[in-house]
Order: structure tokens, then sequence, then C-alpha cells
């Protein structure tokens, strides 16, 4: 017998055994409508609302009805602005275990770019371009910036990273005080308006708190869904162990990359906020202290939590603006360094994580129920 015979031979005695020792097809049993699946779940709970959030949500739409003008506007839409910046930094540092201190910066390139191609005081340098134009093109320009970021420094890990951002966010701000021709120097610009739509003029603080409650769910919502989409779930395994997240073939750069470009879309919207809100920008607005003031934060309300973000801003806000009434406007760094140490030394989660510890010790306290008896 020839070699190709024995090995024909060979492959069929094979395929008959196969065949005799595989089970009988059965015909598939019909699907029936009662199957035991479980009820199906609300659109709400799908997306992951619950009651809570709809109490929460209730609150921030009736504050302004209810709040002065100062509490709406210096209050709420600044903490909603603030927010918004800090929520970019709880993305990059909660869910991609990337800190970064230039958000602040992405947040003013943004901000630069609404009075550079919009409408200032200076028409020598501003262009005049219409609000909707001029806010679209910052936003992307201020987005491509946060990805040149990420390009430079998520090669980086720990606190090389930390400091290839602040670096970048140092040179921008030196930058925008010593250049003139784009920047205006020291001086920066003012006389920048928020725009009208509709007959609805966004500089009344109603109208203005709205439009940032509006940016700042659409932002909440927008880090809600992605945490949970295949996205964000391997950038959270790439946070956890990304030497084995490449074995399995997920691109560790162009995801983190990626992140940086997400949160800096987050932080351009803010920023636009910002300078609305504010009417100018300068370098005093990216200065130092505002890139660390972002930083306390995200890290106040708790860096794994989207929320904990804008909670943490509320408390900032407040701090800036009641703080003086114990103690000296300067002293306002020593009162919010205090805060943030004694919040890290008792919760690393921020005050989220101190309100979970609060609620699992009165459930440790409640008493326990009766034992059902053994049949």
């Amino acid at each position: 017998m020839s070699a190709s015979q024995w090995r024909r031979a060979m492959n069929s005695a094979a395929i008959t055994a196969a065949h005799s020792a595989a089970p009988p097809l059965r015909a598939p049993k019909p699907a029936s409508s009662t199957a035991d699946t479980g009820p199906t779940p609300l659109w709400s709970e799908r997306i992951g609302i619950r009651p809570r959030h709809l109490v929460v949500l209730a609150a921030v739409l009736l504050y302004p009805f209810v709040a002065s003008p100062f509490f709406t506007y210096q209050i709420g839409a600044q903490s909603l602005a603030l927010g918004l910046i800090a929520l970019s930094l709880t993305f990059l540092g909660g869910y991609g275990g990337m800190v970064s201190l230039a958000q602040m910066s992405i947040a003013g390139v943004a901000g630069y770019g609404i009075a550079i191609f919009g409408t200032s005081s200076f028409p020598a340098i501003s262009l005049g371009w219409p609000w909707w134009l001029a806010a679209g093109f910052s936003i992307v320009a201020a987005t491509v910036f946060a990805a040149a970021v990420g390009w430079l420094s998520v090669r980086t890990e720990g606190i090389y990273t930390i400091m290839i951002t602040l670096a970048i966010g140092v040179a921008f701000f030196y930058l925008a005080q010593q250049n003139y021709t784009v920047f205006n120097g020291f001086g920066g610009f003012s006389k920048i308006a928020a725009p009208e739509l509709f007959g609805v003029d966004f500089r009344e603080p109603v109208s203005f708190y709205f439009v940032a409650l509006a940016c700042a769910l659409a932002g909440y919502f927008l880090v809600k869904h992605l945490v949970r989409a295949p996205f964000g779930i391997a950038l959270q395994g790439i946070r956890d162990n990304p030497r084995r997240m490449a074995s399995l073939g997920f691109h560790v750069t162009a995801h983190r990359v990626a992140a940086y470009a997400v949160s800096g879309l987050l932080a351009a919207v803010g920023g636009v906020l910002m300078v609305w809100y504010n009417g100018r920008i300068s370098p005093g607005t990216i200065n130092l202290a505002q890139m660390i003031g972002i930083l306390v934060i995200a890290v106040l309300g708790g860096m794994r939590h989207p929320i904990g973000a804008f909670i943490g801003a509320i408390v900032y806000v407040l701090l800036q603006n009641f703080a003086i009434d114990l103690f000296v406007r300067e002293r306002f760094n020593l009162v919010i360094g205090g805060v943030f140490l004694a919040i890290v030394l008792f919760s690393p989660d921020g005050l989220l994580g101190l309100w979970a510890m609060f609620r699992s010790r009165l459930v440790r306290l409640q008493p326990s129920h009766q034992k059902r008896r053994q049949p």
C-alpha cells in the first residue's frame, strides 16, 4: 500500500469514527413565549438611571427658580462649568489611570479660541466670527490639543505623566503671558459676552445656568455611557494591567490617546462656559493655581465617580465664596489645602467615599432581621 493510499484510508476511518461517536441531532425546541427570562427591565434601568437620579435632576431643574441670582450664577453655573472640566480629569484618572495637570490648559485653549475667533475688546486681534462657528472651532482645536498632549504623555506612567502634563500647562501659561500678537499678553481679552439664541439672552443668570446644566448633563451621561461601552471597559483593563491587555491584542497607546481626546472634549466645553461666565480670559485663568484647583476638585468629589466632579466643584466654589467671611481672602489656599488633606487622609475616594463609609456604618448599627426558621 502506497503512502497516499494509507493517508486516505486513515482519514476515511477517522471520519467514520467521528460520525459514529457523534450524538444524533435533535430538532431545536420551539421558543416559548413564557420562558423564564425574568421581567423586562425598564428603559431607565437599562441606562443606569435610578430614582435618586430623578430626584437630583428635579432639584437642579428647580434650583434657579428658588435661588437668588447670585446663587444661581455665582454658585450654580460656576460649579457646573468647573465640574465639567474636573469631569475630564475624573474620566482620565478614575477610568484610565492617567492623572493630567493640563486639563485647565486645554480649557484655556478653548477659551482663548472664543476670544480670538469671536469678538472681544481687541478687534485688532479678534476675527469676529459668529459665536457658533467660533465655539465649534475652539472646541475642535482644544480636542486636538488634548490628543497631542496625550500622544506625548501616554508613553510614561505615574509621576512622569504628571510632570509632563504640568510642564505643558506651565509652557502654555508663559506662552499666553508673553505673546502679545495672538494672546494679548498679560492683559488677555475682555468683553466676551455669552451669545443670544432665539431671543434668549444667555448672559442672564437663569439662562446661562440652564446652558451650563445642559452641557454638564451631556458630559455626565457621555462618561456614564463610555465606561460601560467596549472602549471604556478596555480602558479600565489597560488601567489595571496594560501588558495583559496588549497581549490580548488591544492597542494600549491608541486607547489612551483616545481617552485624552474625550477628556479634551469635556474640558473644552467647560472652557467655553468659563470664558462666557467670566466675560474675559487672561493668563491668570490658566496659571498653576487653577491647574491644581481642578485636581483638588476632582479628588474632593471622588475620582471613581463621574458625579464626584460636580460635588467637588460645589464644595470648592462655596469655600471660595464664603471662606473669606471666616478667613482672609489670601488664606483661601490654606483653607482648601486643609480640606483637601483631610479628605485624602480619611477617605481616598473623596466625599462620596465618606458618604459610603457613613452609610455602611448605619447599616451595621441597624438591628438584624430575625432569621427564618428552618423547616
